[in-house]
């Protein structure tokens, strides 16, 4: 079993990667995101590996980091999450923006990804809050990640609205939870509400 790459990326098609390693051309499945992090063709790269085996075919997969790659194999372990629909939640949400999804019970998150409508979003919500390791998600850390180093200007308001911006809300759905807010509050528990807003929308 292939656990990880490291060689000369010879080609790329949109996440379709080749790498050749010691005269040997690997064909690799990433991420858009993967993908573009690599640098340009004809680089050393270096990517962890899923190998999935299936009757009829092998593929690899790559991934930025071990963590990312772990995420993925919890992901295709979960009834009714194939290599295409774990690697499309993987491009829609990095790691920590999942667990973050999972842990506050955010449904609108997890049907941002291509597919996945409501029913399919609840049932992942379930098994995956079950399987994955959530660890410490922190909503102060998140919203404090969203603006970097503080401001002077910057307010409670301005950092929920990075941090959904972070999570890949669309600017109508940003705006919507922003106006829902109460008018006091610190970053994370206006976050928490701004969550739960667009979740039950």
């Amino acid at each position: 079993m292939i656990g990880s790459l490291r060689g000369r990326l010879l080609a790329r098609s949109g996440g379709d990667l080749v790498i050749e390693v010691g005269g040997l051309g690997y064909r690799v499945t990433t991420t858009p995101a993967t993908s573009g992090a690599l640098g340009a063709e004809g680089g050393e790269v270096f990517v962890w590996v899923h190998h999935h085996l299936r009757e009829d075919a092998q593929t690899l997969y790559g991934f930025a980091t071990l963590d990312e790659r772990d995420v993925f194999e919890t992901l295709i372990g979960t009834h009714g999450v194939g290599p295409a629909l774990g690697l499309a939640i993987l491009a829609t949400h990095e790691p920590r923006g999942l667990r973050l999804a999972l842990a506050t019970d955010d449904l609108a998150a997890l049907c941002l990804v291509p597919g996945v409508g409501k029913k399919t979003a609840q049932r992942l919500l379930v098994e995956l809050k079950s399987r994955l390791d959530l660890g410490e998600v922190s909503l102060d850390s998140l919203a404090a990640d969203a603006v970097g180093a503080p401001t002077a200007s910057a307010t409670p308001h301005h950092d929920v609205r990075e941090a959904l911006g972070g999570l890949g809300y669309s600017a109508d759905e940003v705006q919507r939870a922003i106006r829902s807010l109460p008018a006091d509050g610190d970053s994370s528990e206006l976050l928490r509400h701004a969550l739960r807003f667009l979740a039950a929308g």
